[in-house]
């Protein structure tokens, strides 16, 4: 397999509120920028009614070669691991790995 991926965590906000997880994204970030095929992370918050305790980290990947890599690396556990306490294991998966198949761009608009 080859292309672009997107990886996506999904979290959960603690009871003292979204800064601490803002937070643990921020300070992983820091040692993510150096990783090889990261191309961007972002922390998304869910915008439906009830649900604004549902965050998720979306990653994207230059391949999954590189992905792979860098999971099975020894620093992959110690990189992650302040984002680990919020992560939601409540469904049935707390991730997933999506290879992209398609992009649409809108054209700029004059």
């Amino acid at each position: 397999m080859s292309g672009e991926i997107r990886v996506i965590i999904y979290c959960r906000v603690p009871e003292e509120g979204d800064a601490p997880l803002e937070a643990a994204f921020h300070h992983i970030n820091e040692d993510l920028g150096k990783v090889p095929g990261l191309l961007r992370s972002e922390l998304l918050q869910s915008t439906l009614d009830g649900e604004s305790c549902s965050f998720a980290v979306l990653s994207y990947w230059k391949d999954v070669q590189s992905f792979q890599a860098w999971e099975q690396g020894a620093a992959h556990r110690k990189q992650t691991s302040p984002l680990r306490q919020y992560q939601d294991r409540g469904g049935s998966r707390h991730y997933g790995i999506y290879q992209v198949r398609a992009t649409f761009a809108v054209p700029e608009q004059a």
